[in-house]
């Protein structure tokens, strides 16, 4: 075999079905992780890489990509191929949608990065006030105004409840006080989506990026947050509550909530196996039939 065309184990290419790019992430990150491919050393070129997992090289390119977005690989282009990072083979956790389930701000924004890696980044959220995912798109941000990722194209939807009913949570123990806590959630809701909203729509003026962001209301308080990611990924968690005081308006008050943030995110990935494929297309199907029956035009504003 040409040596230019070994596969990065120097093992024969055997015949498996084709790989999607987040899958081909997956089994590289494995290699780097394990220090079969070690920190400075070149990767094989992109043409090896596609002809031993059996993708088109767009699909290699865009696994690079995701690698990079986790400080895996440098030097990601068309030309030589990229080089593991540095120290890429000191920091053992998964990062990938087999990981093992983590609080949302430690998986989501790693998973959100890797995202952003492809051309067209897609991303659907329901959530409570979309606080974690405003969080989160921090770090792609930052890879972007960087110059380490570049896609020409992001298209984000996201359901928050609507202001016009009586929340579930957050909710007072006491009657008298649900419309100070329903003021402060509504203030929230409304202040992380404009913050949403406005760093995202920055990318068309700093970057030149085709960017779209919708927002609509659902008539119920969502008992999970779910993101789905470029139609491969899906990041699910419970709101589990718990009785709490908070001051608000200085005054302090009783209240059940849940701390979204550290909600604990599974990962289900396209192609993953059965259960995984199927939990994704669901969510899909799930997320639209909400978006396209139930859901109204919401307002982010007080």
């Amino acid at each position: 075999m040409d040596p230019e065309h070994a596969p990065a184990t120097g093992r024969k290419r055997s015949q498996r079905p084709q790989k999607s790019p987040h899958e081909v992430a997956d089994e590289l990150r494995a290699r780097i992780r394990s220090g079969v491919l070690r920190p400075g050393e070149r990767m094989p070129t992109q043409a090896s890489l596609a002809d031993e997992f059996g993708v088109e090289r767009g699909a290699v390119r865009q696994a690079l990509r995701i690698l990079q977005s986790e400080h895996l690989l440098t030097n990601v282009s068309k030309g030589s191929p990229a080089t593991v990072a540095p120290g890429a083979g000191l920091f053992p956790a998964p990062a990938g949608p087999a990981a093992p389930p983590q609080p949302t701000m430690v998986a989501l924004a790693s998973r959100v990065a890797a995202a952003f890696a492809a051309p067209h980044v897609e991303i659907d959220a329901l959530c409570l006030t979309s606080v974690s995912l405003t969080l989160a798109i921090g770090e792609p941000l930052r890879q972007i105004h960087a110059d380490r990722l570049k896609p020409a194209k992001v298209d984000v939807r996201v359901l928050l409840p609507s202001r016009d009913i009586d929340l579930a949570f957050p909710a007072p123990v006491e009657a008298s006080d649900a419309g100070l806590l329903h003021r402060r959630w509504l203030a929230q809701r409304n202040a992380q989506g404009q913050v949403l909203q406005h760093n995202l729509l920055a990318l068309r003026a700093t970057h030149g990026i085709d960017v779209h962001v919708s927002f609509r209301a659902v008539p119920f308080t969502p008992p999970v947050k779910l993101y789905l990611l470029n139609g491969a990924e899906a990041l699910f968690a419970y709101y589990t509550l718990s009785r709490r005081e908070r001051e608000i308006e200085h005054e302090l008050l009783q209240m059940y909530d849940s701390d979204g943030t550290r909600s604990v995110l599974f990962g289900f990935g396209q192609g993953a196996g059965a259960r995984d494929t199927t939990f994704v297309e669901q969510s899909h199907l799930w997320f639209n039939a909400l978006w396209e029956t139930i859901s109204s035009e919401l307002q982010l504003m007080s």
